[in-house]
């Protein structure tokens, strides 16, 4: 294949690297793989329209991508809409794509798994027609996140500290307003402190992570309005992975969800993929099954296929 490798080198990880060793390994251990490969290292400004510029040319198959997840879903909504390939490189702080795809965490490692790796299909997520690989929220999330954002910090530590910090002022604070949404045959107006749409349902992880990205499904999530002990018993339920279990939450698996804000106030905001924007009065989520490209370690395509045939057996 004929792939470029597009390295954020103000990502988590990679501040901590030597990038021009690494720059110079990644493109070794792709050639060495039989592929036209070459790398460059961007700052975080320069490398989504780096990528952007690239997907258009006819002469490529992919692109790897190395940098936080915020990097990693850019690169994905490049790669779905372009038609190409996507290589994940985990650089950032939860790299949740990646653990979906099972790619190593371990930056050199995962070169070695991508390079000797194979094409698979899996599903992407949109919402009013905006790709994302993780998650659309609102409510509690986007409070947190929104927190978050207004500390200082400056490493991956530093975000870790930040979120903790953030998830403890939502804790003691945590929002209430009312959706309306259709989904599976269901339309319902309820009042919630917080709504979730993840691109595959959740596992049983405290990361809130799909163990696999080709159900054809989206997990749908809501949360009764709660009170600060409701969303403490939420957040350790989510750290033991367990949130299916939690009574105040509701999971459905639909491919399409259709929400309405009947009283949104101006700034209310939602979370895509980590990142925190403006939230629409009304928001149509998607599952595109199949429709993304990944490099993924040789032979997991038929290994998850497999699994999932032993899972639905009678």
């Amino acid at each position: 294949m004929k792939l470029i490798g597009f390295f954020n080198r103000d990502g988590g990880t990679f501040r901590t690297t030597d990038m021009e060793a690494y720059e110079n390994r990644a493109e070794a251990v792709f050639r060495e793989a039989g592929h036209d490969f070459n790398a460059i290292v961007f700052s975080g400004r320069e490398i989504v329209p780096a990528m952007e510029r690239a997907a258009r040319r006819d002469d490529i198959d992919g692109i790897v991508a190395g940098g936080g997840d915020g990097t990693i879903s850019a690169a994905a909504s490049i790669a779905w809409k372009n038609g190409i390939a996507l290589g994940v490189v985990p650089a950032g702080t939860m790299n949740l794509f990646a653990r979906s795809l099972r790619v190593p965490l371990d930056i050199w490692m995962a070169l070695e798994t991508l390079a000797f790796g194979e094409v698979d299909h899996v599903d992407i997520a949109s919402a009013n027609g905006r790709p994302f690989i993780h998650q659309f929220s609102a409510g509690l999330h986007a409070r947190m996140v929104r927190y978050r954002n207004s500390y200082t910090y400056r490493s991956r530590f530093g975000k870790i500290g930040a979120s903790a910090r953030a998830a403890l002022g939502v804790v003691f604070n945590p929002p209430e307003f009312e959706v309306e949404f259709a989904a599976g045959g269901v339309y319902e107006r309820r009042r919630v402190s917080a709504v979730s749409i993840s691109n595959n349902p959740f596992g049983q992880n405290a990361l809130l992570y799909a163990d696999c990205l080709t159900s054809g499904e989206l997990g749908f999530y809501t949360a009764k309005p709660l009170k600060p002990i409701g969303v403490a018993r939420l957040a350790v339920d989510l750290l033991r992975g367990k949130v299916r279990e939690n009574a105040d939450v509701m999971v459905m698996h639909p491919a399409e969800v259709h929400l309405h804000f009947p009283k949104l106030p101006s700034k209310a905001n939602c979370v895509m993929d980590g990142e925190l924007r403006p939230l629409e009065r009304d928001v149509t989520l998607k599952l595109h099954p199949g429709e993304l490209k990944v490099l993924v370690r040789q032979g997991l395509a038929a290994q998850v296929d497999e699994a999932e045939r032993r899972e639905i057996a009678p």
